[in-house]
């Protein structure tokens, strides 16, 4: 890991893939900040780690309330006064497979909810704790159901959306951020875990490898990429 990286945060981290990169990063000797909208699931995963003798800590933040967002982004700042790591990982999957047009509006409303505009909030929170030494990385975390030869066929509109939105971002931070900050989208596969489902092919820890790369780039780094398996994959 590199030595440039301290203090890390991790959306959604109190579970599934969240859970093994808050593990993964700790073990590397990262102070880990594990976010969680449920304060009690958050403290939890909070005590597992400690029994492991691992340095993470909990704030709590749901990305879909702005004031929780700030919140955590003071919280952080008075107590670390920067953020190397930023990981979103939080998101939802509340598509049954009907067509875009024919499910209930809220579904399409409360995915982009979590998956576009609760990324959007909390990068433009955290990002001033990484401009202000010149140095961040950013993770977000995508699925090939975001490339937009995905928009051809039908089925899972909402979280195809959210994703292809999400996508969008990243490349449009990526070209406004200045010093040596990066921004990259990675779709991890689909995972064990309580969106992808018991019959998924891949663990939470295979996912995790591919995705903490992006955490260790040095200067020359990508910047504003789409990858998977640690390829740049097609937009």
């Amino acid at each position: 890991m590199s030595k440039d990286i301290e203090v890390a945060l991790v959306t959604g981290g109190n579970r599934g893939i969240g859970y093994e990169l808050v593990k993964q990063l700790a073990l590397k000797g990262l102070k880990v900040i594990l976010a969680s909208r449920d304060p009690e699931m958050g403290h939890k995963a909070v005590q597992r780690f400690k029994e492991l003798d691992l340095d993470v800590s909990c704030v709590v933040m749901d990305v879909t309330n702005q004031e929780s967002i700030r919140h955590a982004a003071v919280a952080i700042n008075e107590k670390y006064g920067k953020l190397d790591l930023l990981i979103n990982n939080a998101g939802v999957y509340l598509d049954k497979n009907e067509k875009l047009l024919a499910m209930d509006p809220c579904i399409l409303e409360k995915t982009m909810a979590t998956n576009f505009f609760g990324i959007y909030h909390v990068i433009r929170s955290f990002i001033p704790l990484m401009e202000k030494q010149g140095y961040g990385r950013i993770i977000n975390l995508s699925s090939e159901y975001g490339a937009f030869n995905e928009m051809s066929y039908p089925g899972v509109g909402a979280y195809k959306l959210s994703k292809f939105a999400l996508n969008g971002l990243t490349r449009l931070v990526a070209a406004e951020i200045r010093g040596d900050i990066k921004i990259n989208a990675v779709d991890p596969g689909w995972v064990c875990s309580d969106m992808g489902g018991p019959s998924a092919p891949r663990t939470p820890e295979q996912a995790a490898e591919y995705i903490l790369w992006f955490a260790t780039i040095g200067p020359e780094g990508p910047n504003g990429g789409f990858f998977r398996d640690g390829k740049r994959i097609e937009w």
